[in-house]
């Protein structure tokens, strides 16, 4: 019996060793598998003591509330603006004149019906002199702001409408009257509305000269041509000056426009003589040099597909601005680039100006024309350029490089902005000498003899 029991232990013994043995392997063979392949780790990102995964959601700092910049930028304007029809250009364009009417907004009821006479005020503000004549009356004064011009004056006879009127134009300020609680109110700011021609050209030069007097916030509708602005009197002043040259004005000039940036696919630049075997003599008319760069004057044959097939010889040809803008005759008015820019580029500051004229020029009949380069740092060259109707401007030789702002670039030293300019004539005429079939565009032999004339 005890030998059995021996036995038994003897056996036991041996299955515990079997079982540690094969577990031993068993480790062993897992530790070389592990020696054998590396461990696999998830990549954890850390920002701002956040760990970021795949699985995060994306976390961003708080903004102000801001027009956003896509919002911001967009314009009914700019695709009227930003766009040229060059298979549809014309070069003398004949529109009736349309007359311009600027109507006050928000005048309030009708005053009543009272006679004013022998009433005299002297060195007294626009309240101070109406609560004079009103005093005894249920009509009372308030200001919408302080009012301080003073008037003199003397009223023989009239009505009270009429009164109010004169002593309003004369202290500068603005009145309507309430009904409802009998009160005059005076303000120096008023809102008005403009009947615009449908030509949408002239709007914009109207737009443009609004603008170039530091008019904000204009409000164009498109649809049944309109524009709303609000002003004091001196602004109410301005634009009317404006309306009445803009009604008297016999022509107005618009400019068709391409810019280009032209790199030479060689370390070589353009090589601009080229163009007379390319153009032929004829057609090259004149050049000007400016401070910096150079307006050559070309024939009606050059246009922007001519123009490309020249660059694309020598270089690579990149269209980075197009559009139009409109002056009345004599005036002036500016394209930017930016504002129609096909992207944002080193050349976005840049601006074009221009003035110009048409009409006698030393006997002949010439567009008078000055043509500026600006960025904010000031003026970058100019060129004052007198061409027949159908000659269009080609302005090369202004390096890119002057546009560039850091020490270094990898824009080659020889990429230049080259600058195409179609100059168009617009006939402001009277409807009654218009035929009965309308000509908006003039072409060849009308043409001919309407420049003759």
């Amino acid at each position: 019996m005890k030998k059995h029991i021996i036995d038994l232990i003897k056996r036991k013994v041996v299955i515990v060793c079997m079982c540690v043995g094969i577990i031993g392997l068993t480790a062993c063979q897992t530790q070389n598998q592990n020696q054998d392949t590396e461990p696999d780790y998830d990549t954890v990102t850390v920002i701002n003591n956040l760990v970021i995964d795949e699985n995060s959601v994306p976390i961003f700092p708080k903004k102000a509330a801001l027009t956003t910049d896509t919002a911001r930028r967009f314009s009914i304007e700019l695709p009227k603006r930003c766009s040229v029809d060059w298979n549809n250009q014309s070069v003398v364009s004949v529109v009736p004149e349309e007359k311009i009417e600027v109507v006050r907004l928000n005048t309030g009821d009708k005053l009543p019906d009272l006679k004013v006479s022998d009433y005299e005020f002297k060195k007294l503000t626009v309240r101070e002199a109406l609560d004079k004549l009103l005093d005894g009356t249920d009509i009372s004064v308030e200001e919408d702001g302080e009012l301080i011009e003073k008037i003199s004056g003397t009223i023989s006879t009239g009505t009270l409408s009429d009164a109010v009127e004169l002593m309003a134009k004369m202290g500068r300020v603005y009145y309507y009257y309430d009904e409802a609680e009998g009160v005059i109110h005076l303000t120096n700011r008023a809102k008005w509305l403009i009947k615009m021609p449908k030509n949408e050209t002239i709007i914009m030069a109207l737009l443009d000269a609004m603008h170039g007097a530091d008019m904000r916030n204009l409000l164009v509708n498109w649809d049944d041509k309109t524009i709303v602005f609000e002003g004091n009197y001196q602004t109410e002043r301005e634009v009317a000056r404006m309306i009445a040259d803009i009604s008297s004005k016999k022509y107005m000039l618009a400019w068709d426009i391409d810019v280009y940036r032209v790199y030479p696919r060689t370390d070589n630049p353009i090589i601009w003589m080229n163009l007379f075997p390319a153009f032929g003599d004829k057609n090259i008319k004149m050049s000007i040099p400016g401070v910096v760069g150079r307006a050559v004057v070309v024939g009606p044959e050059i246009n922007t597909k001519t123009l490309q097939e020249f660059l694309y010889q020598q270089s690579n040809v990149v269209l980075i601005s197009q559009g139009t803008f409109a002056i009345p005759n004599g005036w002036q008015s500016r394209f930017d680039i930016g504002q129609c820019g096909k992207e944002d580029r080193l050349e976005t500051d840049l601006t074009i100006g221009a003035t110009a004229t048409y009409g006698d020029y030393g006997g002949l009949n010439k567009i008078d024309a000055k043509i500026v380069l600006r960025t904010s740092n000031g003026e970058l060259s100019s060129f004052t350029i007198p061409s027949s109707v159908g000659d269009n401007y080609v302005i090369v030789g202004i390096p890119t490089h002057a546009f560039v702002t850091t020490p270094e670039t990898l824009i080659s030293p020889f990429a230049e902005l080259v600058v195409f300019m179609s100059p168009r004539l617009i006939s402001v005429v009277d409807p009654a000498t218009i035929e009965s079939t309308p000509r908006e565009m003039l072409v060849g032999d009308a043409l001919r003899a309407f420049l003759n004339d």
